[in-house]
């Protein structure tokens, strides 16, 4: 008998769930703009804003700062009380957000997203992401067997990872290569976060299967080719799990936010942004690691950042040096692709650490973020 989470453990292939579960789709909101509210503004004036634009039908996103407080306001109906707005008790200035993404921009949301994710098993802490602690996620590239990912996830948590990756469901480039196990993949997953303790994260390629890959994951990630898919967007931005974006093979970070947008709008703020590399004319890597990618994305959006310098590079020796410079470069995790004997692996074993060199690399990252003033959690 294998593992199960929730209704699909029982089934043994792929299920046809059709759309996934979850409130109505949100529309669009083209129209954003924050109000600055003076210093010393009260708690009465704050809540009285925020009462007045609720009866105009807007939504009100309120950011508490040390010095002043920044609210948030989502409508095509701001721009008809801006005037209103600016005469209100407490109201120092109103200000429209330009930048095409509005929900993920720091102008909407000055304060730092923290993402909570709960422990996989009963008496564990959870993790924080996007705090002062650097985050390590590890695993295989894909789920191979039961017994790989217990005892790897069992190494893992002892050298200090703080998440197990894997892939039950691989998009490969070519047809014939190998693409998961699927529904048993995520089972094995499911099973070592109740038994080693460590949550899991793994990718969804499908709309349909985001309610079935929701039910084994803590977090979902998106890949790369699917950057872009954005009915995928949408289904993960109803599924109520947090998500991890990643970066798409020939995208600009402008493109990555509007892809983070489309997850946020449609009702998930938990949304992590993963910079994996991209295509060059470079060719003594796989891609090219962008680490300018890490402090642009975190002036500019609210949300967590990652890094995978495994897909950034290609080569195992290479991922040491760039998971370092991850985290100077501000990273708040890093996702690293670690297998018991690379030489065997399914897929991606010249990128894959070994246990042995995995384990030292982490003491290295924790000088790198004790420099920096982070830690490894």
């Amino acid at each position: 008998m294998g593992w199960s989470r929730g209704r699909w453990g029982s089934s043994v292939g792929l299920p046809n769930t059709g759309r996934p579960a979850g409130g109505a789709q949100e529309d669009f909101i083209e129209w954003c703009m924050i109000v600055v509210m003076k210093k010393g503004a009260t708690e009465a004036e704050v809540e009285a804003l925020t009462a007045a634009v609720a009866e105009w039908g807007l939504k009100a996103h309120v950011s508490p700062g040390t010095e002043v407080t920044v609210i948030g306001l989502i409508g095509d109906a701001a721009r008809d009380h801006e005037a209103t707005l600016a005469l209100m008790p407490g109201v120092d200035k109103v200000l429209p957000v330009l930048k095409p993404y509005k929900r993920v921009s720091t102008e909407f949301h000055p304060e730092k997203t923290v993402i909570k994710i709960p422990p996989a098993r009963h008496g564990d802490r959870g993790l924080s992401i996007g705090g002062t602690g650097v985050v390590v996620m590890a695993g295989p590239c894909a789920v191979e067997s039961r017994e790989m990912i217990l005892s790897l996830g069992a190494f893992l948590k002892g050298a200090g990872a703080h998440m197990m990756r894997g892939g039950a469901f691989k998009p490969r480039t070519s047809p014939y290569a190998f693409q998961g196990l699927g529904v048993e993949g995520l089972r094995y997953l499911a099973e070592e976060g109740a038994v080693v303790g460590l949550p899991v994260i793994t990718e969804v390629m499908d709309p349909r299967d985001v309610e079935m890959v929701g039910e084994f994951a803590d977090i979902i990630q998106v890949g790369a080719r699917n950057m872009q898919n954005f009915n995928l967007l949408k289904a993960v931005g109803r599924c109520g799990k947090p998500v991890m974006l990643k970066r798409g093979l020939a995208n600009t970070l402008e493109e990555l936010l509007m892809s983070a947008e489309y997850v946020v709008s449609a009702g998930n703020p938990e949304v992590i942004l993963c910079e994996r590399g991209i295509r060059t004319f470079e060719k003594f890597t796989r891609n090219t690691l962008d680490l300018s990618a890490v402090p642009v994305l975190k002036r500019e959006s609210h949300l967590p950042v990652v890094v995978d310098p495994s897909h950034g590079v290609g080569q195992w020796e290479l991922v040491a040096p760039m998971a370092k410079a991850a985290v100077a470069a501000g990273a708040d995790g890093l996702i690293i692709e670690v297998h018991p004997d690379p030489a065997q692996a399914v897929s991606d074993g010249a990128q894959s650490l070994t246990p042995k060199r995995f384990k030292e690399l982490l003491g290295a990252l924790e000088l790198v973020a004790r420099a920096v003033g982070r830690n490894l959690h």
